[in-house]
């Protein structure tokens, strides 16, 4: 497919031509001429705006596609893991281990399920998926219990998605690591009274801590929430969220 601006420059251009008949002529049918062609070059350009914007929904569709697929693939994985370990120690007649692995993975499902009630699809999504992105960023998540952030505005809500997401990237690209090694963030989400604090604390380097605190502080510009660091010689950060009960 040819750039979709290149072809409506083409039709804009070729307005040219029933132009300069006009201004020579300034005759009646020269006129309706370039009237059509103008409705013409509307038409035109309304259907390769149109093809481009379902190419492009298309483009975005199968991108999300792809992604819930890994992300489906990979908890399948995980959870076969946990199956084959837990019926390893029941073969082994090692129950006190088996008892532990179930309380594993009950704990994991738990923390699945309280992610997936935030209500902010994004979020939910985005924190679902991270994962599978092959990050050298291990993300661990606490949310407590019944948090649901759908209590926020549509606007707050989704103002407060973007800001995890883009806090979490700032962590994820900031300082270098070597090769196989992994650096933990946890990101833990509470109410405390009348706000809801998001926790972002992190185990390994991250390289500046100030560009990193710059970064997140930007972020939060211009939102209904501030950022608080938690120690001047740390990299680990608190969101302050005002939430109407």
């Amino acid at each position: 497919m040819k750039s979709w601006k290149s072809i409506l420059a083409v039709f804009v251009i070729s307005l040219g031509v029933p132009l300069y008949f006009v201004i020579q002529d300034k005759s009646l049918i020269w006129s309706i001429v370039l009237a059509l062609w103008v409705a013409a070059v509307l038409a035109g350009g309304y259907v390769v705006i149109s093809r481009r914007h379902e190419h492009e929904k298309q483009i975005l569709l199968r991108s999300f596609e792809e992604a819930a697929i890994r992300t489906l693939n990979h908890h399948r994985h995980d959870w076969m893991n946990d199956l084959q370990i837990l019926y390893g120690y029941i073969r082994l007649g090692k129950i006190d281990k088996a008892v532990e692995c179930v309380e594993r993975i009950k704990e994991r499902m738990n923390q699945e399920s309280k992610i997936s009630k935030l209500g902010i699809p994004s979020l939910v999504f985005f924190l679902q998926s991270f994962r599978t992105n092959g990050s050298n960023l291990e993300l661990e998540i606490a949310v407590d219990q019944d948090m649901q952030l759908d209590k926020l505005s549509p606007r707050d809500g989704a103002d407060l998605a973007t800001v995890i997401m883009q806090t979490i990237r700032a962590y994820q690209y900031s300082g270098k690591v070597s090769c196989g090694e992994t650096r933990k963030l946890l990101l833990g989400l509470r109410q405390n009274g009348p706000e809801i604090i998001v926790c972002f604390e992190v185990e390994g380097a991250v390289g500046d801590p100030e560009l990193l605190k710059e970064q997140i502080y930007n972020v939060v510009q211009g939102k209904k929430m501030k950022a608080e660091q938690l120690h001047p010689s740390q990299a680990s950060f608190e969101l302050h969220v005002p939430c109407e009960l």
